[in-house]
């Protein structure tokens, strides 16, 4: 009895004794790693720009240029716009593959028609809450005054769409020149330009009878399209030429051409008007500079270096300073316009394209 009471005492003890050990031995419980804090937001405009290539949207705010949000779109989402209150963005998405000016066509894959469409972003939720048909390979577009329709270019089939916005539907499809790009409706929204690259050419669109209406020549590979506020005359670019022209409205008809450099060394790309129509803002993809034309006079005022290739630019809400979408850097530049100095650049994703600033 003794020697079993004995027995069982040291057998506590020896278990016991393992037991400390076991608990000395085993590592202590990490703790959980806090989540990330939401990036800071200094309440000023926010950027939204659409990255071509990682098919996505970035959000930056305009304050402290933090990146607030990278948003899945769909593929090569391009063209953007707003809607006339300003709470949905529209962005262009196309599944055609990206080629380069020295890409040959044939060697690429069979474009994806089904991620063809315009993405509907809530500005608020930022969020991409549907897609809605855009018609073949829509690039780029425009909104019409009262917020229900869009003007789109469709690049592969040479046409421009017409989509009824509430029921998702294409309205009517028009044939017009080749790789068509930029549209643009005028002030009083009763016609929609389209320019046509190959072709060299403006298709004036009707909106309200459906029907193309007047075609006439411009310089070599226009882009994008400007009214000046009262809609007499316009600014288009001509790529191939290193210009501007400036086009009379009522006689579909240009009526100056302005020089910005080279042909070759400068690619005039996006045009864009101050607010009050007095500059002419216009970037240079390959030139890597937005240039700055006087509409007085149009004479050029000057140029600032903003990045490798510019292409989509925009202003701030009381037009101080001007945003320019650099593709090939994946960056977003701040030019302070009273002294046209880039002050900031900040990431967006890859092949940032289309860029649009909201309050």
């Amino acid at each position: 009895m003794r020697n079993t009471l004995s027995f069982a005492l040291m057998l506590g003890c020896t278990l016991s004794t393992f037991s400390l050990i076991a608990c000395k031995t085993q590592p202590a419980p990490q703790a959980e790693a806090p989540a990330a804090a939401a990036p800071a937001e200094s309440g000023a405009p926010k950027i939204y720009v659409t990255n071509e290539v990682s098919g996505d949207l970035s959000v930056i705010d305009s304050g402290n240029f933090n990146l607030l949000a990278t948003v899945p779109l769909g593929k090569r989402p391009r063209g953007i716009h707003s809607s006339p209150d300003e709470k949905t963005l529209y962005v262009a998405l196309s599944g055609t593959p990206i080629a380069g000016p020295d890409v040959d066509e044939s060697t690429l894959p069979p474009p994806d028609k089904s991620a063809d469409g315009i993405g509907i972003f809530d500005v608020a939720q930022r969020k991409l809450v549907k897609i809605i048909p855009g018609g073949s390979d829509p690039e780029n577009f425009d909104v019409s005054q009262d917020g229900k329709q869009l003007y789109i270019s469709n690049e592969d089939i040479s046409a421009v769409s017409i989509i009824d916005i509430a029921s998702g539907t294409i309205v009517k499809t028009l044939t017009i020149g080749a790789q068509p790009e930029g549209v643009k409706a005028t002030p009083d929204g009763k016609q929609v330009y389209v320019t046509s690259e190959e072709t060299s050419e403006i298709a004036v669109l009707d909106p309200a009878a459906g029907k193309i209406v007047a075609t006439f020549k411009v310089g070599h590979r226009p882009r994008s399209i400007a009214f000046m506020p009262d809609g007499k005359h316009a600014y288009i670019n001509a790529e191939n030429d290193g210009t501007v022209v400036l086009v009379d409205t009522k006689l579909h008809k240009v009526v100056k051409t302005i020089q910005l450099g080279k042909p070759g060394l400068v690619k005039p790309m996006s045009v864009l008007l101050s607010p009050d129509g007095d500059k002419l803002y216009v970037s240079t993809g390959r030139g890597r500079m937005v240039f700055t034309v006087d509409t007085a006079t149009n004479k050029v005022l000057g140029s600032i270096e903003v990045g490798r290739r510019p292409w989509g630019i925009a202003l701030s809400p009381d037009g101080k300073t001007l945003y320019s979408a650099n593709g090939p850097s994946n960056d977003v530049s701040a030019v302070d316009l009273a002294t046209n100095a880039v002050v900031k650049k900040v990431n967006a994703g890859q092949g940032p394209w289309g860029i649009v600033v909201l309050k």
